[in-house]
């Protein structure tokens, strides 16, 4: 989906202000994640994005982040015998994603959470989440590389380093 707007550009930033008349200003989609961002653009390998997807699916599905309206999603009907116990119960399918989010924020360490959570799951840009953190220009990206890593090991995704 495309969601795009343009915004001004003042000072090497994009603002949430509409841009003025004769102002510069960018064409942002605003359905784009930050991941996807850096994905489309080489600079996170199919590893790393795949790591990222699925832990924001899980803290999605844990609905850990903040509602704005009240949740009207039909529970899922389950098909055949062997239907997970989470295809039955919409409760047991969000503490089970709330396990595998817990399990996958420690398997990145205290150091490299708080970027991880910024940009996958709250969809901060990279420079907002930097500034955020008090960290200079250009290094959370260095930083989110490793945590997406350490996340892609923790899902036993092919292609690691690590066995």
């Amino acid at each position: 989906m495309r969601d795009l707007a343009d915004v001004a550009f003042e000072d090497g930033r994009a603002s949430e202000r509409p841009p003025e008349r004769g102002r510069r200003s960018v064409r942002v989609n605003r359905a784009e994640s930050p991941l996807s961002w850096l994905r489309a653009r080489g600079l996170v390998d199919a590893r790393r994005f795949e790591a990222g997807e699925r832990l924001r699916a899980d803290y999605e599905t844990a609905s850990l982040g903040s509602r704005v309206t009240m949740a009207w999603d039909a529970a899922p009907a389950a098909r055949g015998r062997r239907a997970a116990p989470e295809a039955l119960d919409p409760t047991l399918a969000q503490l089970s994603a709330k396990r595998r989010f817990d399990a996958a924020i420690a398997a990145a360490g205290p150091g490299l959470a708080d970027i991880l959570w910024r940009v996958v799951c709250a969809g901060e840009g990279m420079p907002v989440a930097e500034k955020a953190l008090g960290w200079p220009a250009r290094a959370g990206r260095v930083v989110l590389m490793l945590a997406l890593d350490r996340v892609a090991d923790h899902y036993r995704l092919p292609g690691g380093s690590r066995g």
